[in-house]
């Protein structure tokens, strides 16, 4: 199989689908490799590096794309990648269609066939190829929401975990999985008071194991608008496999908060669970809705390519082995995973 690692184009995005070492593993089982001139320096690994796997390294998109049978990249095909893909390739990244039907009906007018990273699912129902970036997005969402809460950023000038004689931060997450579950950790860590809203009782037990600074309910939409009124930070993680996500936070519920107050919508590449979300960049990453600070950055694990790739390559460098062969869709976890296939839309939750 010829396997080509475009470079990504998205504002401000670093990352690179396969490290060096992922992509020795895969001219070692006999697949031809190639990578497009430039796609791994943002994460700091340089042509020598693949070249010394046995890499081929190819001047542009072009000519990266002509070559690829299996295209494997982080982001979804924007402008510049769309004009490249023909019928016959085989694309493995994140799609997010959902929230992108632009693009799903350039994907269908391609005729290619894509599998998106996030609907991978293995049948104990887990994401292995979201839970990664998810991980570290939540981590990001709380690192930068701290800063936004500082008073020269526009913030409440509140610090999260508080001292003697002065409030902690009270920090909102919506969602207990992957994302919401770090997020909540790393806000816990910080001393900040922290509740999490999820529908499973598994989840909610987990997060309550934090410490006694974590408090674990079922999101009632009472109760959920209640906390959020009085949140200095709210982090939206809510995802439904290969689906929009639902709006759990309302405007009338932004309304309600303080000013200076800060909101993450980590679901963003879903359509996001706060009805303010609007996609953001990098490169002009917040805005305010009533006073509130919103930081809805569609790739936010991309300011941090260099842990991003290796988290992300080990992930899927199995499945990327396995849609090197001509029975992959015999594994069932990449055949769930189809979201467009000959022209036509696939995934069930995307009808």
């Amino acid at each position: 199989m010829r396997i080509g690692i475009p470079r990504e184009i998205k504002t401000l995005e670093g990352r690179v689908a396969l490290v060096p070492a992922a992509c020795g593993d895969l001219v070692r089982a006999g697949h031809e490799v190639f990578i497009e001139s430039g796609a791994g320096l943002k994460s700091g690994f340089t042509e020598e590096d693949f070249e010394a796997v046995g890499v081929g390294i190819l001047p542009d998109a072009a000519a990266l794309y002509g070559k690829a049978e299996l295209v494997v990249k982080v982001k979804e095909p924007i402008e510049g990648d769309l004009d490249h893909l023909r019928s016959d390739h085989l694309l493995f990244c994140y799609l997010h269609l959902a929230a992108e039907p632009k693009l799903t009906e350039r994907l269908i007018d391609i005729g290619l066939t894509g599998v998106a990273f996030e609907t991978v699912e293995e049948a104990d129902g887990s994401l292995p190829l979201l839970a990664p970036m998810s991980n570290i997005a939540g981590r990001i969402g709380v690192q930068v929401a701290t800063h936004l809460l500082h008073q020269p950023q526009g913030g409440r000038g509140i610090l999260l975990g508080g001292l003697p004689s002065a409030d902690r931060g009270h920090v909102v997450v919506l969602g207990a999985g992957a994302a919401g579950g770090n997020s909540a950790r790393l806000a816990a860590a910080s001393g900040a008071r922290v509740t999490v809203f999820d529908k499973r009782q598994d989840r909610l037990a987990e997060m309550m194991a934090i410490g006694s600074n974590v408090t674990a309910l079922y999101p009632y939409i009472e109760t959920v608008g209640e906390y959020v009124s009085r949140a200095d930070m709210v982090i939206g993680a809510v995802l439904v496999t290969g689906a929009r996500a639902p709006h759990v936070v309302t405007r009338e519920m932004i309304s309600s908060m303080n000013e200076g107050s800060v909101v993450v919508d980590i679901s963003v590449d879903q359509g996001g669970c706060v009805e303010s979300t609007r996609p953001t960049t990098y490169k002009d990453p917040t805005y305010q809705v009533d006073g509130v600070t919103h930081f809805c950055v569609t790739n936010m694990p991309g300011a941090v390519p260099r842990t991003s790739s290796q988290a992300l390559s080990a992930a899927i460098l199995p499945y990327v082995q396995q849609m090197a062969r001509p029975d992959w869709e015999q594994r069932q976890a990449l055949a769930r995973g189809v979201n467009v296939r000959s022209g036509e839309l696939v995934h069930p939750a995307l009808k």
